[in-house]
């Protein structure tokens, strides 16, 4: 591991580290082929999981050494990354700001309802562009009065929080050896670019792939790209051992939006709930093994080739 990256604070929030399976039982299901294997960030035991819970153990060192008495954040109502920031303010005894876009909910239910009981604040906006100027006009707020808040941009999705996926890499590859492929489900870009500049930094010649839930995949990857660029001054490294390496994103799994399902997301959630019993939620995960399902179907892998599905949670969201 990177000295650098090993220096880094954390808030230990999360035993580490996850479990990796083998998948045979979707393996047959999906006609044979290459290995299949599952690193489980889903069964991450604070605050139901997820790939959010390893961001925010840095992001909340860092807010706690700067002295921050309130993390505020934002989302969609059901957003897994305000679920998790939420949890986190409530064991470090932080108050919390939620910043979530759409009209209030009639029923408090699922990420909504945890985001009530962990005592977040919550505050609604119209669209997602209004997000962003309300968390500002949020902390600002709290600064006249003497506070001191501390902004975490959507999904914890700065070099800060990608540096929780070098680290996970390192976790992966003390547990098997190097996957030759990566799936995983990508939207605001943290864990895309820690994921890939981890497979770099590690030697490792690891594909990785990228399911989007949301964005068009070069929008996607201009985030990542300035993800990358953030998270080698981090560490120290030179920019150029990460300005080459390949980001690769497939959005057309998306369908009709964030959030909407897709009749082959459905598909996957009853495929991997019924062959593996994994648990995957309609927003991200579920697209991902979309994707997964139509790359080994269609041969897009080699009989040969390991791969490896990274299940970021968010399974909350089955129960909207």
């Amino acid at each position: 591991m990177l000295a650098s990256l090993a220096a880094l604070p954390f808030v230990p929030l999360a035993a580490a580290p996850t479990p990796v399976e083998d998948a045979t039982r979707l393996r047959a299901a999906l006609g044979g082929g290459p290995r299949l294997l599952v690193k489980r960030d889903d069964a991450i035991g604070f605050a139901f999981g997820g790939n959010k819970v390893r961001k925010i153990r840095f992001v909340a060192a860092d807010a706690l050494a700067k002295g921050a008495d309130t993390l505020i954040t934002c989302g969609g109502i059901q957003s897994n990354h305000a679920r998790v920031t939420a949890a986190a303010a409530a064991r470090l005894g932080l108050h919390c700001i939620l910043v979530v876009n759409g009209p209030p909910p009639d029923r408090l239910a699922a990420n909504a309802l945890l985001d009530r009981l962990l005592g977040a604040e919550v505050r609604y906006v119209a669209a997602r562009e209004d997000r962003a100027p309300a968390m500002e006009a949020a902390a600002s707020g709290l600064l006249r009065l003497g506070h001191q808040p501390y902004v975490i941009p959507i999904g914890a999705s700065t070099p800060l929080g990608a540096a929780a996926y070098v680290h996970a890499v390192t976790e992966l590859l003390e547990q098997i050896e190097a996957p030759d492929v990566i799936v995983h489900s990508t939207s605001s870009g943290g864990t895309q670019a820690g994921l890939v500049a981890g497979c770099a930094l590690a030697g490792v010649r690891t594909r990785i792939v990228g399911i989007s839930a949301d964005e068009p995949a070069a929008a996607l990857e201009a985030d990542i790209r300035r993800i990358l660029s953030g998270l080698g001054a981090l560490l120290g490294v030179d920019a150029a051992r990460l300005d080459r390496v390949p980001v690769e994103i497939d959005d057309s799994f998306v369908g009709e939006g964030y959030g909407i399902p897709t009749d082959e997301s459905r598909a996957a959630i009853e495929l991997a709930a019924r062959t593996e019993a994994l648990f995957l939620d309609p927003t991200y995960t579920a697209k991902a093994m979309a994707g997964l399902a139509a790359y080994v179907r269609r041969g897009s892998f080699r009989p040969t080739d390991s791969v490896l599905f990274w299940h970021t949670g968010g399974q909350v969201g089955l129960f909207a």
